[in-house]
């Protein structure tokens, strides 16, 4: 079900015979992962197929979809790279191999943190962006998902987060992303600051939602008066 909608939602802008090798990479990449379970205890291919679709939303070319489906084999698999590049071409495995060499990366302090990985970051990106994208998206899905993980490393990956992949997709605009980056690395950060804010969001909700109303009406009047039809 979750491919077919994938699949659906790729068809709006990619070419027929793009959307099938989209497909090809999920079958391939099922067969890789199979048997392998997340912390969750969902099917390993959920995590792939999820970073796909973000990817999608943000209607990404399909050789980003297909690294997307295919980004941990090398990682967690036996496949290597050659394997990747002679069954789907050099550029997707290109990609592939850029997204394993930057999870490899390992913090040891903050100071490292910010400097080398950055450095690396952007020395993906002069080579091809959307190594960085596929990244950004595999962040996003994780955590999405950190509740199944230990506290430990949930306090790790969310300061990793909040220190350099929501800064980095700030600085490549792509401010939902960021948005969601920072709100989940707080969520595990300072967990009491999070429902601090969430409840004071909540209780306010109606007032805003009532002064928005409230100031769009004149420019809603206006526009109608100049012929626009809403």
């Amino acid at each position: 079900m979750a491919l077919r909608l994938l699949l659906d939602k790729l068809s709006y802008y990619l070419e027929v015979k793009e959307v099938r090798r989209v497909e090809r990479a999920y079958t391939f990449a099922e067969k890789c992962h199979e048997g392998q379970l997340r912390q969750s205890g969902d099917p390993y291919i959920t995590h792939p197929l999820a970073v796909a679709h973000i990817l999608a939303d943000m209607h990404m070319d399909h050789e980003s979809l297909m690294a997307a489906m295919l980004h941990d084999v090398i990682e967690d698999t036996g496949v290597t790279k050659g394997q990747i590049s002679r069954r789907f071409g050099r550029p997707v495995a290109d990609l592939v191999d850029g997204v394993s060499k930057l999870t490899e990366i390992e913090f040891e302090s903050k100071a490292v943190q910010q400097a080398e990985s950055f450095q690396k970051m952007t020395l993906a990106m002069s080579r091809d962006i959307r190594v960085v994208l596929v990244k950004l998206a595999d962040r996003l899905h994780n955590m999405r998902t950190l509740g199944s993980m230990a506290p430990d490393k949930q306090l790790k990956i969310a300061s990793e987060t909040k220190f350099l992949y929501a800064p980095l997709a700030h600085r490549l605009g792509l401010h939902s992303i960021k948005g969601e980056l920072e709100d989940l690395a707080l969520l595990y950060t300072k967990p009491e600051v999070y429902h601090e804010i969430e409840n004071k969001l909540k209780s306010t909700k109606d007032a805003r939602n009532r002064f928005i109303r409230q100031f769009i009406a004149p420019i809603r009047e206006a526009l109608q008066f100049e012929g626009y039809v809403f």
